[in-house]
This record gives structure tokens, sequence and C-alpha cells, in this order.
């Protein structure tokens, strides 16, 4: 199929209808194709085979369907038909849980002073979240924005190191010097949380290349890693965006472009700000797949990264996803969220996709009541042992300053005797500060 050709609008495919996949699966990520895909509510199709009629009505897309919905319509459906075994529902669950409560607990530790600087939620985005990293393994990485408390927390990183970087102690996964946008794990391949848009797309493209070099190049053959770069509607604007989703393509990288478009840059509504709101098509603009799915939807989210993810691993290249989903609090715990229409917020918050999960979970008779309960109370325990080991956390030492700023610290940061320089009374000698205590110093003659 060329650029130019035309495409129809395909309805979504029910996610519990697993008839047919077999030979669907083979072709839902290859570009250009036609076939409806799993999850999302168009078919994989490119930008220029939009009419013009579709193109004056961008703002809405068709009708999402939820899982919960699709359940209630299909109640009579086998077991065999559905999209998760019990131990995933309870494993998806889990890490939901443990990002809402997690982040409802920062916002108490934010009021109390406990947290220094701007703190962004990830409330009603989890399925975003779990969807995808709950796929990956250890060696694959994770590029994340300054929302990336969760991130953090799906790709494995304990509790009690995001919140004590969160208190800006010494036992955080940065030693306390990351603090809230900053979060990073070696150990678990969390490449970094950003502060500025934009900034961990380029960082996750290196990532992606370093794996594809050290397999064809290195010749290591076991690897196969992977790397989610995620990123919010309002990066989708800025050049990193472009340049990257270019030389990833061009070149085949194993990576994933995770779009969390919650429909809000802080306080600009999506659809004001870009002349296309819909950004799965820029995927299909630089020779990848775009695909839009539900993100308020784990179930839907979780099929479609499985796609993306099994490319990327397979050699096939990268893959745009936008996630539609919706923030529950405002853009950080400093913004008093006046701008958006409250019809609006309620309207999402009815689709929490934690309840969205349960209710599918307990309709399906895959879990009771009483293991949910069960989950909740150990996912609150292990919040509270989080703040409880967090508080009682010592902070940094002043030594650490000058750490991680050189590559050799003893160019600067380390005197000839082995000592911090900092701790020298004459470190500030020479400086602008030194310079004005010894020009206000009353003269002798």
């Amino acid at each position: 199929m060329s650029l130019t050709s035309s495409t129809k609008f395909a309805q979504p495919l029910p996610l519990n209808t697993t008839s047919s996949r077999s030979k669907e699966h083979k072709l839902l990520f290859e570009p250009f194709r036609t076939n409806t895909f799993l999850g999302s509510t168009h078919k994989l199709r490119c930008f220029n085979s939009l009419s013009k009629s579709n193109q004056t009505n961008l703002h809405r897309r068709s009708a999402i369907v939820a899982v919960s919905d699709v359940v209630k319509e299909k109640k009579s459906k086998s077991s065999t038909n559905l999209l998760i075994t019990k131990e995933e529902g309870l494993e998806l669950y889990e890490d939901m849980v443990l990002g809402r409560a997690f982040e409802d607990m920062c916002a108490q530790m934010y009021y109390r002073g406990k947290m220094f600087g701007f703190v962004h939620l990830y409330n009603g985005q989890e399925a975003v979240s779990t969807g995808f990293i709950k796929l990956l393994k250890q060696e694959d990485s994770v590029a994340s924005t300054y929302r990336d408390h969760v991130h953090s927390l799906s790709k494995g990183v304990s509790a009690r190191a995001v919140m004590s970087e969160l208190f800006g102690k010494a036992t955080g996964c940065c030693r306390g010097q990351g603090g809230s946008m900053h979060m990073f794990s070696k150990e678990h391949n969390v490449l970094g949380g950003f502060a500025f848009i934009g900034e961990g797309i380029p960082v996750a493209t290196g990532a992606a290349f370093s794996s594809k070099y050290r397999r064809e190049v290195l010749k290591e053959a076991d690897c196969d890693h992977v790397t989610v770069a995620f990123f919010g509607d309002g990066t989708c604007n800025n050049g990193q965006f472009f340049e990257c989703l270019n030389m990833a393509a061009l070149w085949k990288l194993p990576i994933v472009f995770v779009v969390e478009n919650n429909l809000w840059a802080i306080g600009m509504s999506h659809v004001r700000a870009t002349s296309d709101p819909e950004i799965w098509k820029k995927g299909p603009a630089f020779g990848m797949p775009g695909v839009h799915v539900d993100g308020m939807d784990v179930l839907k989210v979780r099929e479609v990264a499985k796609e993306a993810i099994g490319r990327a691993r397979r050699g096939e290249g990268p893959t745009l996803v936008e996630c539609e989903t919706y923030r529950f609090r405002g853009h950080s715990l400093a913004d008093p969220d006046e701008l958006r229409d409250p019809a609006e917020k309620a309207h999402y918050a009815a689709r929490d996709p934690i309840t969205a999960l349960k209710r599918y979970m307990i309709d399906n008779n895959l879990v009771t009541e009483q293991e949910l309960k069960t989950i909740e109370k150990k996912i609150d325990e292990v919040v509270e042992d989080a703040v409880e080991f967090a508080d009682e956390s010592p902070h940094p030492h002043r030594s650490q300053l000058l750490e991680n700023v050189f590559a050799d610290p003893k160019g600067f940061g380390i005197g000839p005797d082995g000592r911090y320089r900092c701790e020298d009374p004459k470190f500030t000698q020479g400086t602008t500060k030194h310079s004005v205590q010894r020009r206000s110093k009353p003269s002798r003659q």
C-alpha cells in the first residue's frame, strides 16, 4: 500500500474476541497495513490517507470502548477468551494500586513540608505505565519525564528508594540529589526523569542505538533489549521529538515512543496547541506504525504494548503509540487546577483505570473482592513503610556536593590531600563572593 492510497475507518475490535487473531497479529504492526488494530479505535493507517472531511473533525475520535463496557455486553463469552490470566491480573492490579497509593501519599507529604520543589503526580495515568513496563525485562530501558515516580516503581525501583529520593535523603535512588523530577536507577535501567520536555527522547534513542550496536556490531546475539520512551502531548510539538522519530525509523532502532496524552500541557489544551491533535499520525509520516489506544484501559494498553515491544525486540524497528489518558490532579501540586472544566474532570474520573480493571476481573470470576482487598492492604503497608524509612534516613553529607559534576573529581572537587575542596576554608577564594567580602573590609590606611 502506498502513502497516497486511501483507507476507511474501522470499528474497534472487542478486546475479549480472539477469533482470527493468529492471522491478524502477524500484520497488525506492519507499517501502512489496513488491518484493525487490537485495542485501538482506528486502523493502522498512514497520514495522507485521511480525507478532507475527516481532517476537519480532528478533535474527537470515534467512541472508545472500555473493557468494562465490553464485559457487560459479552458476559456469555467463555473464559478462554480473556486477555489475562488470574496471575497477570493480580500483578497489574497490584502495580496500579501501588502507583496510586504512592502518589496520594506524596501529596500528603508535600503539604506537610517533607518534599520541596515541584512534585508532579501520575494519578489517573497508571494504565499506561503498568501496561507497558510490566511487559519489559530488567535489561530493557525506560526514559521518563518529570512525572516519573510511578514509572520507576513499575520498573522495580523500591518504594523506599523512590520516597527517600523525594525526601532528599541519602538512601534515595539518586542519594537525594535528584528529587522528584530526576529519578534514576542503573540497576533497573531507569534512564532518568527529565525536568524539561523532550529531554528524555534523545537519551532513549541513544539507549536503543546502543542495544542495536551491541547486537549487530559487537555480535552480542542475546542483546535484544528494548527502550521505552514516555513523554506527554506537549512534547510532540518539540523538535527533539521529530528528530528522534526520524533517526529511529532510519536506523530501525528497538524503541517504543509512548505519548501519554493527558489532553493538557500544564494549562494549555492539547487541541489548541497543535495543528493536528491526532499524534499517532506522526508515526507513519516517518515510516513507522502509529497507533492510538485508550490509555484509561490497562488491558488495551497491554495488547498494544505487546505488539510494539515485540516488533522492537525482533528488530523490526520503532513504533509510536498515543495513549489517550487523563491526570486526575493538577499539573503539579502547586497547580490549583482551575483551568479544566469540572465536567471534563468528572467524565474521566468515572473511567478510573483501576476501577475498570477491578470490575473486569470480578465480572469474569478471575479474582474475589477479598483477594483485591488483601493486595490493597499490602500496598498501604508498603507505602507507610516507605514514608517511615525515608523520614528516618540521613540527609546526604555535603561532600556529595561535587560528586557527579566532574568526570575526574580530583581535577577540582578533591584536593591533593584527598579532602573535598568545599571543606577547605579557602574554597571560595577567587570567587565573586570572596572578592566582595575582601572589598567590604575597611582599609587600614
